[in-house]
C-alpha cells in the first residue's frame, strides 16, 4: 500500500491539499496552496508510534514531514482528517501493509524540543518553585531576539484587545494594557504589582501613562533582563521595576492594585486557592485584582493533557481551568468579583498577527533558534488560533476587589473602563 493510499483512506479522495510522499505516491488536490510532504520513513514511524496530533507534531518538528503554505489554513482544511475515526481493524491492516512491526519498533526518540515530562526532567514536585522556574525557562528563555520578531515592538505575549477589526497588533496591545489599567482604576501615586510581568509591558504602561509606581516579577531571567534595559531606556527607572523573582517571594504588601496577565495558566489547579489568597494578601482594602488568563470552555475532563503537543512542547506543567472555577476560587479567597469578560476572538486575532510576524521573519528565526523550535512555534500558534476561533479555548478577564472593613468596594456604579485609546 502506498502512503498516498493511506492518506486517501483517512482524508478521503477529495482532500483540499496536495499530498506527496517519499515513495513517489501522490494524492489530494494537485496545485493546492497547501502541500503536505512525507519526506522519510521516520515520519511514518512517528505517526504509527504516536497516532494522532502528537505523532504528526513529532514528524513535522523533526523535519520528516513538511507543510508548505499557510499553517493555519492547512490545519483548518484538515479538520475532517483530524476527526476521522479509523477502526482498529483497518489501522492494523494499514500498519501491516506499511511495514508491520518495523514501524513500531524500535521506538523513534522524540525531537529534542519535546520535554519528557514523565521522566522528571523538571526537578522537584509539580509547581514547586524550582520546577516552575524550569518550566517557565523552557518556554520564555528561547531568545529575546526571536520574541521581538514574533511579538513585534510591544513585546507583549498575551491576548491583545482590538478596538476595531482593522486595528494593528501594536495598537491592540496598547489598548489591552490600557484596559487593564482602567479596570484597576490606576491613578498617579498608586502602587501596582504585576505578577508574571513578561517583558514589562504592563509595568511600563502603568508608569508612563498613569504615573503609577509599578513592580513586575518574572521567573524568566531573559525577560527580566530585557525589561530592565527597556525601563532604563524609556527613562522610567524612578517608577518602574522588574525583578527576576518568583511571585511568591514578593515581600512588599499594601499594593493598590495587582495585575496577573497570562500567569494563572502556569499555577496549577491545586495551587489556585493559595495563589488567589496570596494576591489578596498583597492588596490594601479596596484594592483591585485583574486576572487575565486562558481558560477552557468548561471543567469537563482533565485540566492538563500530559500527552498533548502543547503540554510536551510549549507549556510543560500548564493547566487550564474553566472560567467558573476561577471565579469561584477568587471569591473563596475573599475577593468580591465585580466584572468578567471573554476576549476569545481577540486572542484569535492576536495569534494571526504573531503568525504573520513569524512568517515574515522565518529565515532569521530559524537562524536564531533552530528550525525545530521555529517549527514548534509555527504549529503551536496556528493551532491555537484555530482553537480560539472554534471555542476550544477562551481568554477571560476577571476583576475582583478586596473590600474594606465595612464592605466598601470603592467601585463605580457602572463600568468606566472602556479603552481611551482610539485608532489613529
Amino acid at each position: 500500500m502506498s502512503l498516498a493510499e493511506v492518506f486517501e483512506r483517512v482524508a478521503g479522495t477529495d482532500a483540499p491539499v496536495e499530498f506527496t510522499a517519499y515513495d513517489g505516491s501522490v494524492a489530494g488536490r494537485e496545485g493546492s496552496d497547501i502541500k503536505i510532504t512525507v519526506k522519510s520513513p521516520t515520519a511514518v514511524r512517528y505517526l504509527a508510534q504516536a497516532p494522532g496530533a502528537l505523532g504528526l507534531a513529532r514528524a513535522y518538528v523533526s523535519g520528516h514531514l513538511d507543510v508548505d503554505g499557510d499553517m493555519y489554513t492547512a490545519l483548518a482544511q484538515l479538520t475532517n482528517v483530524q476527526s476521522t475515526q479509523v477502526g482498529l481493524g483497518e489501522r492494523v491492516r494499514m500498519l501491516n501493509q506499511l511495514g508491520g512491526p518495523r514501524v513500531l519498533w524500535p521506538r523513534v526518540p522524540p525531537p529534542p524540543q519535546e520535554v519528557r515530562v514523565n521522566r522528571r526532567w523538571l526537578a522537584g514536585r509539580r509547581h514547586s518553585k524550582q520546577r516552575d522556574a524550569s518550566a517557565i525557562s523552557h518556554h520564555y528563555d528561547v531568545s529575546n531576539t526571536f520574541y521581538e520578531w514574533v511579538l513585534g515592538p510591544s513585546m507583549a505575549y498575551t491576548c491583545a484587545c482590538y478596538p476595531a477589526e482593522d486595528a494593528s497588533l501594536e495598537l491592540a496591545q496598547a489598548t489591552k494594557f490600557d484596559l487593564v489599567a482602567r479596570k484597576l482604576g490606576l491613578r498617579p501615586g498608586m502602587r501596582l504589582l504585576d505578577v508574571g510581568c513578561g517583558w514589562g509591558g504592563m509595568v511600563m504602561h502603568a508608569a508612563s501613562e498613569y504615573g503609577v509606581r509599578a513592580l513586575g516579577v518574572t521567573l524568566s531571567e531573559q525577560q527580566a533582563s530585557w525589561a530592565q534595559q527597556a525601563i532604563k531606556a524609556a527613562g522610567l527607572s524612578e517608577l518602574a521595576e522588574v525583578r527576576h523573582l518568583d511571585y511568591r517571594d514578593v515581600t512588599e504588601t499594601g499594593f493598590d492594585a495587582v495585575s496577573s496577565i497570562g500567569l494563572t495558566e502556569h499555577i496549577g489547579k491545586a495551587q489556585l486557592p493559595g495563589y488567589f489568597e496570596f494576591l489578596y494578601g498583597k492588596l490594601r482594602p479596596q484594592g483591585r485584582l485583574l486576572n487575565h488568563c486562558i481558560t477552557r470552555p468548561d471543567d469537563a475532563g482533565p485540566a492538563r493533557v500530559t500527552g498533548g503537543f502543547i503540554y510536551r512542547y510549549v507549556f510543560p506543567d500548564g493547566e487550564l481551568e474553566g472560567p467558573g472555577y476561577l471565579v469561584s476560587r477568587m471569591n473563596d479567597a475573599g475577593f468580591e468579583v465585580r466584572h468578567e469578560e471573554n476576549l476569545r476572538e481577540h486572542y484569535a486575532k492576536t495569534l494571526t498577527g504573531w503568525c504573520a510576524n513569524l512568517d515574515a521573519h522565518w529565515d532569521e528565526a530559524v537562524a536564531e533558534v533552530g528550525e525545530g523550535t521555529a517549527r514548534v512555534w509555527r504549529l503551536y500558534m496556528a493551532g491555537s488560533r484555530l482553537g480560539f476561533e472554534r471555542n476550544d479555548i477562551q481568554l477571560h478577564q476577571v476583576l475582583g476587589v478586596r473590600l474594606g472593613d465595612r464592605g466598601q468596594a470603592a467601585m463605580p456604579l457602572r463600568p468606566d473602563w472602556e479603552p481611551a485609546l482610539q485608532q489613529a
